[in-house]
């Protein structure tokens, strides 16, 4: 009696927007250590911001729609407490906040009022983020959001197929929508359109002709009292893009996706500036899959520190306009104040509202072809993750399998820049499990 031989099990392999393609594009050798060699970080500060502003943003919208509490929230009452909340999360997964910029210990009661924010020890600059990215962002959004961390996934074709040597004839893709939009076309025509120049093409400069009562916080930031213009609509609004397609399409509803980023708007034309446009028009085609989708003009990136720069990411903005690689409009008033200030921490330059905003949103029009181009992009990382995988299973070292490229900034910042080719002539191949 014969006994045929159990066949192989069928296995598609998953894929991750963020956690796989984008952190292979940013330093594969660094994702196979830390993705498939399960080495976290032994200093996460990216990590941890990027995990503790995005619960922020989840927690705070859920407090909006229990309670609807109207904006600007109290930075004390309001917004502390879910900072601790999502601080003892991420604590238990191990990712602890970094001392200057996190303050862990707990506000008491007795404490609440006693401080100035700008003299409280507890109101460092995650919180100053945190507090900027709900009473500016969350103010105009919040009212908007239909639905938040949003699975979505899809199934494509794996490249390159080779039925010998590949592991699958299919692979899957997925990522998690911060926040999804419902807008009607009701709701953008009842925006008033005081704040913008129609004229200008750029659809990423907001420039004010109100007269507003201005205070510099800590950080030296002009904050804009009493205002209650959405931006996020009107700058929706006076996209060209996103205008046009409104124009030649009569829709009863639209929908916007959020991302959130815990980071400084990229140099334009950069490799990560393009990723992200990647990673918005595949989370377009992925949440179009799903059965109660509506139309997609647009995705939104909000870089959430922007709102709040750090002085590394100053010193990042003042080279980038020397350098031609910013994208938003800088008044004289700004770009005095940048280019006077130092580089020191003893002050900030002077930013108004209107820069900060507008380098911290981040408008993408969706069209299909550059979403075919996108995806195509994606399917490209895919195949040389895939190749890296199939060489190393095949006996071939790490430091050979996986070789690439990564900026100066990821170098820095890497627990394994002692053992890369990047720092010495040749990589030292480590095992990894």
């Amino acid at each position: 009696m014969n006994i045929k031989s159990r066949s192989k099990p069928y296995f598609i392999p998953e894929y991750s927007l963020t956690g796989d393609l984008l952190s292979f594009l940013t330093c594969n050798l660094q994702y196979r250590y830390q993705n498939k060699g399960t080495l976290p970080p032994s200093m996460p500060i990216q990590l941890w911001f990027g995990e503790f502003i995005h619960g922020v943003m989840e927690e705070a919208f859920l407090k909006w729609e229990a309670e609807k509490k109207e904006f600007p929230w109290n930075w004390e009452l309001d917004i502390r407490p879910i900072e601790e909340m999502i601080d003892q999360r991420l604590r238990s997964r191990g990712l602890n906040s970094p001392p200057k910029q996190f303050c862990p210990e707990h506000l008491p009661e007795e404490k609440i009022g006693k401080y100035k924010l700008e003299d409280n020890p507890y109101h460092r600059i995650a919180s100053a983020r945190a507090e900027k990215a709900i009473n500016i962002w969350g103010k105009d959004i919040f009212p908007l959001i239909k639905s938040t961390e949003l699975l979505i996934k899809g199934i494509r074709d794996m490249p390159n197929y080779d039925e010998k040597l590949s592991r699958s004839n299919h692979y899957g893709i997925n990522g998690v929508i911060d926040g999804l939009i419902s807008v009607t076309p009701q709701d953008i025509k009842n925006i008033t359109t005081t704040l913008l120049n129609n004229n200008n093409q750029d659809h990423n400069i907001l420039e004010s002709d109100i007269d507003k009562q201005k205070s510099l916080d800590l950080f030296g930031i002009e904050t804009n009292e009493n205002t209650d213009t959405n931006h996020f609509l009107e700058l929706l609004k006076e996209t060209p893009q996103v205008k046009e397609y409104l124009s030649n399409n009569k829709l009863d509803e639209f929908e916007i996706i959020i991302d959130y980023k815990g980071m400084k708007r990229p140099s334009v034309n950069s490799e990560t500036f393009q990723h992200h446009k990647w990673q918005v028009l595949t989370y377009s085609w992925l949440r179009c899959q799903q059965k109660d989708a509506k139309e997609i003009p647009a995705g939104i990136i909000l870089y959430l520190n922007e709102l709040v720069p750090s002085t590394m990411d100053l010193i990042a903005i003042k080279e980038d306009i020397i350098n031609d690689k910013n994208d938003v409009k800088i008044s004289k008033k700004d770009m005095d104040s940048l280019f006077e200030w130092d580089g020191s921490e003893k002050y900030y330059p002077t930013l108004s509202d209107e820069f900060r905003i507008n380098r911290s949103i981040r408008i993408i029009p969706i069209n299909k072809q550059e979403q075919d181009e996108a995806l195509l992009s994606f399917d490209k990382v895919v195949n040389n993750i895939e190749s890296s995988l199939i060489k190393e299973q095949n006996g071939c070292k790490i430091s050979k399998s996986w070789i690439g490229k990564a900026d100066k900034r990821t170098c820095d910042a890497c627990d394994f820049k002692m053992i890369c080719q990047k720092n010495k002539g040749e990589l030292d191949d480590i095992t990894v499990p």
